[in-house]
């Protein structure tokens, strides 16, 4: 029997949400949860990797048990055991052949850019961005995103072999709300990083460092180069998986 679980966390303190050797994971507080509520080990799989301190509004993973008991009384339990960090949204039952990555047909991630200080309470969730910003610049540079390009440039090398560096870019836009800048990118698949180095790449040009047509021939190079630059993690948001 499987089942679809979505979670929001805040990715502050955990190196992201696979779990690996060193500090601690979602995955595994995730699966430290359900183990001790099913009695047995339990495996979580992600919809995929977020970078240490990087957030999820929501993140989905499945697993497989058979839980006789109403999907919301699962949810009520994981609650009374997750840390504060950590919040079950919903459990529902799912084929046996879904998977909550290779399912996945786009993910939407959001950057969030506070124009000036943001405060104690902003300071975790966003990148603070002294001085005046072309915020015209930064919107085309934005723009120039969307549709099927190869991300070359954007992706940081970490030793991954990708089959291909194209992706298509359904959504790409800078919105303002109040003080902040939301940077909505959802597309059919990232790399390594590269959400958060499209965003300090948009940020430079609106910093004044990167032309809008620098930037617009960086994206033709596919070539990563160090006008590339990576926002912080604490900025940037798993808004929602699309199934």
């Amino acid at each position: 029997m499987r089942w679809k679980c979505g979670c929001s966390y805040d990715g502050t303190d955990y190196s992201g949400w696979q779990t690996q050797d060193g500090p601690l994971s979602i995955q595994q507080v995730v699966e430290e949860c359900l183990s001790e509520i099913f009695k047995k080990e339990t495996k979580a799989i992600g919809s995929g990797r977020t970078d240490a301190g990087v957030h999820a509004m929501e993140q989905v993973f499945h697993f497989d048990f058979e839980w006789k008991h109403d999907p919301g009384s699962l949810v009520e339990a994981m609650r009374s055991l997750l840390p504060d960090t950590v919040t079950p949204l919903f459990v529902e039952k799912v084929e046996d052949d879904f998977h909550a990555r290779f399912s996945a047909v786009s993910k939407w991630y959001q950057y969030r850019i506070y124009m000036g200080q943001a405060t104690a309470l902003e300071n975790r969730y966003s990148w603070s961005l002294h001085g005046d910003l072309a915020l015209e610049a930064m919107a085309k540079a934005t723009s120039l995103l969307k549709g099927t390009h190869d991300f070359g440039a954007f992706a940081a090398n970490r030793g991954i072999e990708y089959k291909t560096t194209v992706r298509k870019m359904f959504r790409s836009e800078m919105l303002q709300e109040k003080d902040f800048l939301l940077l909505n990118f959802q597309a059919n698949g990232f790399m390594y990083k590269m959400v958060r180095s499209l965003a300090g790449t948009v940020a430079n040009v609106g910093l004044g460092r990167l032309s809008l047509d620098a930037f617009s021939e960086l994206l033709k190079s596919t070539e990563r180069t160090p006008m590339v630059f990576v926002a912080p993690a604490k900025g940037l948001f798993l808004k929602k998986v699309f199934y």
